[in-house]
């Protein structure tokens, strides 16, 4: 074979490399637009509102006959919606290990939690049974795709990509987030110019997340391809699901091995239930604590989303110089600091929220996407799928602690200021567990060359 030919042949394989990455980012453009208008802004407070709306003099409904403080019950739908998902993803995913299609999976997952968002249009009244529903679908089928999603990171980009190429998805996401954030706002203030109450505008801009979720979800699935699964024996006669429980089996056994790289999803199962905890209750913790408008929860938001562009290129650049470990590190005892000054925030006092919400913005997405990219370098060479997967899993495995925890502590106290510093615990016993992994010796443990810099 020709120099010439080799080199075209290379020149081909990376552009369609570059098609699927392209692709690969557009997911997150489709979904993060429910994680931000929907999960982040919008549903807490309005659920909360429709909960209360058909709650008893007491301030409790009862969902199966249990009582249920009207405050409590989104972040309790949350939690449930993780719980869902942990059962679900080992299924889809031994389906996915199983067959090496991953790509309708991915399809039908997105298209179940876009539908199920597209129906919360019809959230209003007393149907707080109904947006709880709609949520656990939601939530579960999100949580589902992304494992698909994240899964794809290992095929399209090689190792020295890797950082670049999961930054720039969550940039696209974040982008995303603040475009459609705009026009949220423009249409929840002037809702009266477009001859709409309130209540309709929150569910027009509930419904429109889902409409956004499916319309873009379209590229990937255009764009990403399967690829075979090298261990399928065709018409084996064996059920589907079996398998994959077998690899789940193997793929634990494994990581046993790896006892560092254990080390680090815990301390990242811990500390980013914590994140994701905070984004979640946030605008809760805004309305129903600090009694700050539906407006300046979306403006404090979409402030977070502009800056955690910024945030996430610029913890990427002190990745470079400071090693991925001690910027990680550094967040967490941001997100600690954040947590602390949200206690004492006065109530009715929008620019110290929006002093919080830059904070946020500044360390959210890097927190995020070098977590997945100092992950990738603990991952042994030829089981990158897998790892991920399981990644994924311990990430969903105890996101449902968090909620759960804020949703008793409000319970108990009465007070979402007590909820929401109970959530520093998250973000102490991360930075301990991640702290006391020794990143460069677990790399070379994983079989993975050492970076100069980690």
């Amino acid at each position: 074979m020709s120099t010439d030919t080799v080199r075209t042949a290379a020149s081909d394989e990376a552009a369609g490399r570059r098609r699927e990455q392209r692709g690969w980012y557009f997911y997150d453009w489709a979904c993060s637009v429910y994680s931000t208008s929907v999960l982040t802004v919008f549903l807490g407070p309005y659920l909360t509102s429709v909960a209360r709306h058909a709650a008893d003099a007491d301030g409790y409904v009862h969902p199966l006959g249990v009582p249920v403080r009207a405050g409590s019950f989104f972040a309790y739908a949350v939690s449930l919606s993780v719980v869902v998902a942990v059962l679900v993803m080992p299924l889809v995913g031994a389906a996915a290990d199983r067959s090496g299609r991953k790509k309708p999976l991915l399809g039908a997952a997105a298209y179940l939690g876009a539908a199920a968002t597209t129906g919360m249009f019809f959230l209003q009244g007393d149907r707080y049974l109904l947006g709880g529903a709609l949520l656990v679908v939601a939530n579960a089928a999100q949580s589902v795709a992304m494992m698909l999603y994240n899964s794809y990171l290992p095929q399209i980009a090689p190792p020295g990509e890797r950082d670049a190429v999961s930054s720039r998805g969550w940039a696209f996401g974040y982008a995303a987030g603040s475009l459609v954030l705009v026009v949220n706002l423009v249409l929840y203030l002037a809702h009266d110019s477009f001859g709409v109450s309130e209540t309709t505008a929150v569910r027009i801009c509930l419904a429109s997340a889902g409409l956004w979720w499916g319309g873009f979800t379209l590229v990937p699935l255009l764009r990403l391809r399967d690829r075979p699964a090298p261990d399928r024996v065709p018409g084996d006669g064996r059920e589907p699901t079996a398998p994959g429980f077998r690899q789940l089996a193997a793929t634990v056994r494994d990581m046993r091995r790896h006892p560092l790289t254990l080390g680090f999803l815990l301390a990242y199962l811990v500390y980013n239930d914590g994140i994701q905890t905070v984004i979640s209750q946030a605008s809760v913790y805004g309305s129903e604590e600090l009694g700050l408008g539906q407006s300046t929860l979306i403006a404090a938001v979409l402030l977070v989303q502009v800056l955690a562009v910024a945030g996430a290129l610029g913890m990427g650049r002190l990745a470079r110089r400071y090693g991925a470990q001690r910027t990680v590190l550094g967040s967490l005892i941001a997100w600690t600091l954040v947590l602390a000054v949200g206690y004492f925030l006065p109530a009715g006092a929008p620019a110290g929220f929006f002093a919080l919400a830059a904070a946020i913005g500044l360390v959210l997405g890097g927190s995020q996407a070098l977590s997945r990219s100092l992950f990738s370098h603990l991952v042994p060479p030829g089981k990158e799928a897998e790892y991920f997967s399981a990644y994924e899993m311990s990430d969903r495995g105890m996101s449902w602690l968090g909620p759960l925890l804020f949703g008793v502590t409000y319970q108990v106290t009465g007070s979402y200021r007590d909820a929401i510093v109970s959530l520093v615990a998250f973000f102490v016993i991360g930075f301990v567990l991640l702290a006391r992994v020794p990143v460069r010796r677990a790399i070379g443990d994983a079989g993975n060359p050492v970076p100069e810099r980690i």
